[in-house]
Parts: structure tokens; sequence; C-alpha cells
């Protein structure tokens, strides 16, 4: 396995009054990829990247690549540190659609205890203050500053209702969580709609009630990163491999089963749910472990 380190550089030009730092990935014969570019007008916005790049210099963030498939796999000392990496991986994304209102949406895989809501949550939060800086460098004029935004899966369980009419209504709400417990077809139909029309009305999940809250997810036209969150994003099979195919990125969130299974159990019994951790997450976890090479990019989970 060859292991290679994000590195920062960065330049100052001979004339003019911008600073320009370029992070790149650099990983031996595998990938690369510029992560993020500066074009900055203001001390305190030089003062501002000068930070980033003195934090990255002090916690390099390491890439990994498997020789057997070339999947980079993003890993660092602390979950901040892969937080603000991946946020700087998409702003440039982001900046490059500017005048073409493109959408860029990311698929964000992994099993259930991996943490995924909140490496949506904290990317996005991460994208939205670092957009203010770019949009100030643009001449045409500053885009709104929440141009990230988080869609789970979540809203797409099926409803109560639904399971009570399935053949084994124990049987399925026992295995809520499992893709037979999803509607895909809703799913799909809502990243359908959001691609072609550019924005949509998406459902949330209210975790008390236990059902789906319909039109809570506001997704608009000035969204330019949607980071789509879910278990079975990266499933190869029906529905959800049409899912995966409007995927613009696909990243998995890579957990020790163990970890994430504990980290489950106590978010059963904080809610007062106490689910067959063995009948239920662990198989759909193991499932979804299967589907992580279809992965674009890897993410070592740290335990917190």
């Amino acid at each position: 396995m060859a292991i290679s380190s994000f590195y920062t550089s960065s330049r100052i030009p001979s004339s003019g009054t911008n600073m320009m730092l370029i992070r790149k990935v650099g990983v031996s014969q595998c990938y690369q990829d510029s992560a993020v570019m500066f074009y900055n007008k203001s001390r305190s916005q030089q003062s501002l990247n000068l930070s980033a790049f003195l934090r990255h210099q002090k916690y390099p963030v390491h890439v990994l690549c498997s020789q057997k498939k070339e999947i980079p796999i993003v890993e660092a000392r602390s979950m901040d540190e892969i937080y603000d990496t991946l946020a700087e991986r998409l702003v440039p994304t982001a900046a490059s659609g500017t005048n073409t209102c493109l959408m860029h949406i990311v698929g964000l895989a992994g099993p259930p205890g991996a943490g995924k809501s909140t490496i949506a949550s904290e990317v996005a939060k991460r994208v939205n203050a670092l957009w203010p800086h770019i949009a100030s460098s643009f001449d045409s004029q500053v885009e709104p500053s929440e141009i990230a935004i988080v869609l789970p899966m979540d809203g797409f369980h099926l409803y109560r209702h639904q399971l009570d009419l399935m053949e084994d209504p124990k049987e399925a709400h026992a295995r809520r969580g499992a893709p037979w417990t999803f509607d895909p077809d809703l799913f799909l139909k809502c990243l359908k709609t959001l691609r072609e029309q550019g924005s949509v009305y998406a459902p949330s999940f209210d975790h008390g009630v236990g059902d789906p809250i319909e039109d809570d997810i506001y997704v608009n036209v000035h969204h330019k990163v949607v980071i789509v969150e879910g278990n079975y994003l990266l499933l190869d099979e029906g529905v959800w491999k049409e899912i995966s195919s409007v995927l613009d990125e696909k990243w998995f969130v890579d957990v020790d089963i163990d970890i994430a299974m504990e980290r489950v159990l106590k978010r059963h019994i904080s809610v007062g749910n106490h689910l067959f951790i063995e009948y239920n997450d662990r198989p759909n976890a193991e499932l979804i472990f299967k589907s992580k090479k279809n992965a674009d990019l890897i993410i070592k989970s740290v335990a917190l």
C-alpha cells in the first residue's frame, strides 16, 4: 500500500496584489487533485489562508492508496482536519459553477454509526464559511453565503403505516433501516428532479415520531454543493444503482464495525430503543461495507 501526504504550497506572484495558495494531493502513481485554490484581494483574507496553510503543515492529512483499486483514502489525526480538507476540496468546484449555475451532488455513504450525519453537516458548514472569501474575489455579483446543504436519506424511510401493511409487520418494524424499508423510487425521483430542475422539496425524518416529514428540506438553485448522506447510496443493484449514477462524487466513511455498533447501541439507548444490534444493524452494516468498492474517496473515521 502506497502512502502519501496532502501537502500545501504557496506562491506569491511577483506582480499584482493577489496571493494564491494551492493545496494539492500527492499520491504515487495513484491520485492527483487540486483540492483548494484561493484568489484573494485583501490582507485579512491572506491572513486567513496563511493560518490554514500553517495548520495543514502541522497536521498533515494522509492519502493511502490500495494497489488493488485506486481509491484515495483520506486520513488525519482528527476529524476536524478531515472536515477542513473535504470542504476545501469542494469549494473550487462550487466556484467553477458560479456562472453556469451547476450543482455538485456528493453522495456520502457508510454504515450506521460511521458519523455520516456529522461529517456532512460539518463539511457543509465549512464550505459555507469559506465561500464568502471566494465569492468576494469575483467580478460578478456576490453569491449567497449558504451554498452548501445536506440532504439526508433518512427522509425516505417508509412510514410506519406502510410497514404495518407488509406481509410480516413485526419483522418489518424490527428490520427498519434495511434497504427494503426505504422508498428508493421516491428518493431517485427527488434526485432526478433536483438534477433536472435545480431545486426540490425533500422530506426529513422525525426520530421522535418515527416517520418522515414531507417537504421539510428545500434545496434551491443557490445551493451549489448538495451533500446527500445515507447508508445505501453506493449499492450496485436495482434502483440503488440508479441513485448512485446521479451522484457527481461518491464518498464512503470507513470505520471499524465494532466501534460503529457501539455507537449505534448508545444511540438506541439514548432514545429508549433497545433493538438487537446483531439482528438488524450489523447485517445492514456488513451489506454496506460491500459497497465501499464503488466509492471515489474513502474517509477514515477517527475515534472521538
